[in-house]
């Protein structure tokens, strides 16, 4: 008769998942918290520039990310905060918010690579500046700081789209599990003992006869 011995799967397969999660959350985390951080400071730059007819000659005329639109400032803070709430829920909650994560950086390219092409802002400097309401700006031209912008939401779109696809084999924060994801174990209470001098004063206390007579 011969016997056959099972052979356990190697080891690299069962490690296979694991490594990919830490590669995944790594990549992620770096991503998600460096496209925050461009699309923020990007916007607090110089984005566009221009110059306005007045009576003096042509009036230079320059405005921020900020002026011409809020919205990528405003999704990287919510990018930043999906980024790290996605640690604190699990299944279909860690899902959402890998969705927002990834949505977030969506917008933000989207919006920056319209403010390349919108003029409102310096158009409302140069109706300013020369007195008439319809005036516009001339000589529109950008820096390139929008597209930095829209390199910090597509850093930010990556790491949603690695927490939409890894996202289950990330940890999790819970008050309710150990470290090794085990429930933890209720402790029981202390039994109280009667002999003790302290329980003797608590039993007269209570107006017990402690001798159980």
């Amino acid at each position: 008769m011969e016997y056959v011995t099972a052979v356990p799967p190697p080891r690299s397969e069962a490690a296979g998942p694991a490594r990919a999660g830490r590669l995944s959350l790594a990549v992620a985390l770096l991503a998600g918290a460096l496209g925050a951080a461009v699309a923020l400071l990007s916007t607090r730059q110089q984005w566009s520039s221009g110059t306005a007819t007045v009576a003096g000659g042509d009036f230079p005329l320059t405005a921020r990310g900020s002026d011409v639109t809020g919205v990528p400032a405003a999704l990287a803070i919510v990018g930043l905060a999906a980024l790290v709430a996605v640690f604190a829920v699990r299944k279909v909650g860690r899902f959402a918010v890998a969705a927002l994560l990834a949505l977030s950086g969506v917008g933000i390219v989207v919006s920056a690579l319209l403010g390349t092409s919108d003029s409102s802002a310096l158009d409302d400097q140069a109706a300013s500046a020369s007195g008439d309401a319809a005036a516009t700006v001339d000589g529109l031209s950008h820096t390139a700081w929008p597209y930095l912008a829209v390199a910090g939401g597509a850093l930010i779109l990556l790491a949603g789209l690695l927490a939409l696809r890894y996202g289950r084999l990330w940890p999790a924060m819970s008050g309710r599990y150990e470290r090794n994801g085990e429930p933890r174990v209720a402790r029981r209470a202390r039994v109280a003992d009667p002999d003790r001098p302290e329980e003797i004063w608590k039993a007269l206390d209570r107006g017990e006869d402690p001798t159980g007579a």
